[in-house]
């Protein structure tokens, strides 16, 4: 039946491809402002796409190229002489009301009456009697055109509804419209496809209204879009939304956000689907050949940025934001796409790099792994060629960032060693434990990140404040005349997302989004770092109690001055003594006040955030950015950040048990049987305790337990001892007890009790 339609409208639909001017390509730059294209080719709003500071161009691949077009939008004069007689033009403001007209593009809407009520009575009395042809005649005007669609659905068919707030829509109606249209006859889904086709067509002559704006907002929530056989519609569809101005983007990303979240999710799921189609296709045939159509992602990504910025602008996210990756592109060649875009910057080639909300975790990983595997080796290669040319003996231990550390002074000589080997960071990180024997296969790599990361932040040790309400860690705020070690910490968790090893580090969200304030070390050693714009939620997270007093102050309905007696100035403690900080000058003078209280707030979070630990956390930003020094951070939202170096909290033991490896054991013996049945019983808490116990974190790589290669070994010991484990190994032995209970006692135990034993 949708082939049908196709077939039906190829004419005019490769008429409008060679009309540049009725279908514009998603690129088409302005000669002025006045133009209704887009200024630039892709977004260039920030809550739309990620953008490199360089010009350049993206591109999956060539075939995504996008050819420049000339301008063809200007309207011919209404005389050949038009310029020489502009000086004697008439203009409408000048003449009489009852002589004014209406402009072309500015027309009345004409009233229809219609409810969502008796629509939905005129669809049960179809289904009953089988007679469609109200129903038809309805679908069959109300998709004509632009104007029929705001006749049907507009609330008020000739009120303007100018603000970004309200789209002046009749959801309820639009949903109802839609929801009945996939039950209707053949020819009338027919019907409005065409209808589609010929507005599209039609439509897009002149300057863009609020009005073509609304019927772009109610066609693409079109159901009908689902299936491959509409694509060819809904790819002209996707192209002439992603063409629109900045302004009117603007309109439609705030009126998406109004969307209920299943409607908002089945237009995410659509565009998700129809990317992959076009991709992927099960049926190559039955779309056209990809030369032909090399807009279609490019428009479709686009479109999908529009849905995503609502989301994020959202009072509460609609969605989570990994429910815009698109798992597709894991199987797509990334890397080519990630170095058109470090080469290009951003022009008119397209890749998904511009747009990094859609790109998954897994491939943002292995972007940094092959870009810090390519520096490692560029690295390496460059210390040889300077050993070669000074024709000094060749040490292959030159290959590799060596650190050789005492334990009992494990900190002090990885500080040491850190710095002596600042140039060779970007090389294979292989660690050496003085007077112990023994290759670093990556067991003692982990080892040492494990030991150092408990070392440095202990609470005897002063670095970080350890805040028990919220299990996280804050930098002390105490002054010092050298923050080293703070750029150690930094430098481990670079080197840790460089290697590809997962730490058990407990610090607040805020922390990831300080640490890309900027995402690139800047180039003027004066500009700030790490002086993100963070608000009362974030100090939530990091001291629920002070966070709560704050919104009490904020909320309090009585006079603050006289109540609170407080000024713009604040105490803390530092090393035992309290110190005074004034959030402004003068600010010991200055009484917070009912008016002044919101300022008093956001000057305190800054503070504590910011401004007192501002030495601390920029040490530690450039030592992780003087490891991680890659344009992949420009993908990179702060929770990725967490993710890479902290690993996902979401644990699936289901998955742990299907990639377990076995030593002296196998996956049908009573002991694995047993211990897999007393694992998959256990509470959340429990679990996370067994993956730390095991890991040395409880939380999971970004590949997903399958990345852990956790291995369950067997040990010829007594009953009597408890499980043992090998953290840097992420191994765990187990004596063969004698059945189910005895394993369950004895693993609770040990992993209830880890800290201090059992682990090597």
């Amino acid at each position: 039946m949708l082939l049908n339609i196709m077939r039906e409208n190829n004419t005019q639909l490769h008429q409008g491809e060679r009309e540049r001017d009725r279908l514009p390509p998603i690129s088409n730059p302005s000669s002025s402002g006045t133009d209704r294209g887009p200024k630039l080719p892709y977004p260039s709003l920030n809550f739309i796409s990620n953008h490199k500071k360089e010009a350049g161009s993206h591109s999956l691949s060539s075939q995504f190229i996008l050819p420049g077009i000339r301008h063809g939008r200007d309207l011919p004069p209404i005389c050949p002489d038009v310029r020489q007689k502009h000086q004697h033009r008439i203009t409408i403001d000048i003449l009489p009301p009852e002589v004014r007209a209406r402009f072309a593009s500015d027309p009345v809407i004409p009233i229809r009456t219609k409810t969502a009520k008796e629509f939905q009575e005129d669809i049960e009395r179809a289904a009953v009697s089988g007679e469609w042809k109200h129903v038809h005649d309805f679908y069959l005007t109300t998709f004509d055109s632009f104007l029929e669609l705001n006749a049907a659905f507009k609330k008020e068919a000739n009120a303007p509804f100018n603000t970004i707030e309200d789209s002046g829509i009749n959801t309820k109606f639009v949903n109802a419209v839609y929801d009945a249209l996939l039950l209707t006859p053949p020819d009338t889904q027919r019907a409005v496809l065409k209808g589609i086709i010929n507005s599209l067509l039609r439509e897009w002559k002149g300057r863009r209204t609020k009005d073509d704006l609304r019927a772009y907002f109610i066609l693409v929530q079109n159901p009908q879009c689902t299936s491959p056989a509409t694509y060819v519609i809904y790819a002209h569809l996707l192209r002439q939304i992603a063409a629109l101005g900045e302004a009117d983007h603007n309109f439609l990303m705030h009126w998406f956000k109004k969307l209920s979240q299943k409607r908002f999710k089945q237009l995410v799921e659509r565009l998700h689907f129809f990317i992959s189609t076009r991709l992927f296709p099960a049926k190559p045939e039955e779309l056209p050949p990809m030369a032909k159509c090399y807009w279609w992602i490019p428009s479709a990504t686009k479109v999908l940025s529009l849905l995503n910025a609502a989301n994020s602008i959202s009072c509460t996210p609609i969605m989570p934001f990994v429910d815009f990756y698109n798992l597709t592109l894991d199987h797509t060649d990334f890397m080519e796409d990630y170095h058109t875009w470090q080469t290009h910057g951003n022009s008119t080639r397209f890749t998904f790099c511009q747009f990094p909300f859609i790109l998954s975790t897994v491939v943002k990983k292995a972007i940094i792994q092959k870009d810090s595997e390519q520096q490692m080796i560029s690295m390496a290669r460059q210390s040889l060629v300077d050993k070669v040319s000074r024709r000094q003996r060749v040490d292959m231990s030159l290959l590799f960032l060596n650190i050789k550390v005492r334990r009992l002074q494990l900190v002090s000589d990885s500080l040491d060693e850190l710095a002596r080997n600042r140039a060779d960071l970007k090389k294979k990180l292989k660690v050496t434990f003085v007077g112990e024997a023994g290759l670093d296969m990556g067991g003692l790599t982990k080892e040492w990140f494990l030991l150092l990361i408990r070392q440095i932040f202990h609470t005897d040790y002063g670095m970080f404040t350890f805040f028990k309400d919220s299990h996280c860690h804050w930098f002390s705020s105490w002054k010092c005349d050298n923050y080293s070690e703070f750029r150690l910490v930094g430098a481990l968790m670079g080197l840790a997302v460089y290697n590809s090893i997962t730490l058990d580090i407990r610090f607040p969200p805020c922390v990831y989004k300080k640490l890309l304030t900027p995402p690139v070390v800047p180039c003027d050693p004066d500009t700030p770092v790490g002086m993100a714009t963070l608000i009362l939620d974030d100090l939530q997270q990091v001291m629920p109690d002070l966070a709560h007093g704050l919104a009490e102050l904020l909320s309090y309905e009585g006079n603050v001055e006289e109540d609170f007696c407080t000024t713009f100035q604040v105490s803390q403690e530092e090393l035992g003594v309290i110190k005074s900080y004034n959030l402004k000058p003068g600010g010991d003078k200055i009484p917070v006040t009912n008016q002044n209280r919101k300022e008093y707030v956001q000057l305190y979070v800054d503070f504590l955030l910011n401004k007192s630990i501002y030495r601390q956390f920029a040490a530690f930003f450039y030592g992780f950015h003087s490891v991680c020094a890659s344009d992949a951070l420009l993908l990179l939202r702060p929770e990725e950040v967490e993710i890479l170096v902290c690993g996902s909290p979401n644990l699936d033991m289901s998955s742990l048990q299907k990639a377990a490896q076995y030593e002296g054991y196998s996956k049908t013996d009573p002991t694995i049987r047993a211990f897999w049945d007393v694992v998959l019983a256990f509470p959340l808490e429990l679990q996370k305790k067994l993956l730390h116990f095991s890991t040395g974190s409880d939380r999971v790589p970004v590949g997903g337990m399958a990345d852990l290669n956790f291995k369950i070994s067997k040990i010829d010991a007594s009953t009597d001892w408890l499980p043992i484990s090998h953290t840097c190994f992420n191994q765990i032995c187990l004596p063969t007890y004698k059945n189910k209970k005895e394993l369950k006692q004895k693993l609770t135990i040990a992993i209830s009790n880890a800290e201090g034993f059992g682990l090597e």
